[in-house]
């Protein structure tokens, strides 16, 4: 059997799997907070998942004016799933979808990626609530 991905909008029963895969990275924020980051992901205006048979192997919430600014809030792929571009696609999409540019928050860990992406550094800022 051909194992066919595609990204598609986030459903709101996409969820459950969204939480494990969160669960699984260690995102304990997200994690602690369920039902903050459930309608969370209900609100964003463009949160995608890249799903494989049913399963959500890779995702990404992000809010957009659709003219000027992306701003990716997570991206997130499947330990399982790693190293295959999905990652990659994901960013594709977005970037097809709304011709925007892309910001977003790094951590050290991810930094490579998203340089390989030819993103370049910014010097950010966050305050939490």
């Amino acid at each position: 059997s051909s194992m066919t991905e595609q990204i598609r909008r986030f459903q709101p029963e996409d969820f459950d799997q969204i939480h494990r895969l969160n669960e699984q990275e260690g995102w304990q924020d997200l994690v602690a907070e369920k039902e903050r980051t459930r309608h969370a992901w209900m609100n964003a205006n463009a949160a995608y998942v890249l799903e494989c048979d049913g399963q959500v192997l890779a995702y990404v919430r992000a809010l957009t004016d659709g003219y000027v600014t992306t701003f990716v809030c997570e991206l997130l792929v499947s330990r399982k799933a790693r190293k295959q571009g999905y990652g990659q696609q994901l960013l594709n999409y977005l970037k097809h979808t709304y011709p925007t540019r892309i910001d977003l928050l790094a951590t050290r860990q991810s930094a490579p990626f998203y340089e390989e992406q030819g993103f370049r550094a910014f010097y950010g800022f966050r305050q939490s609530q």
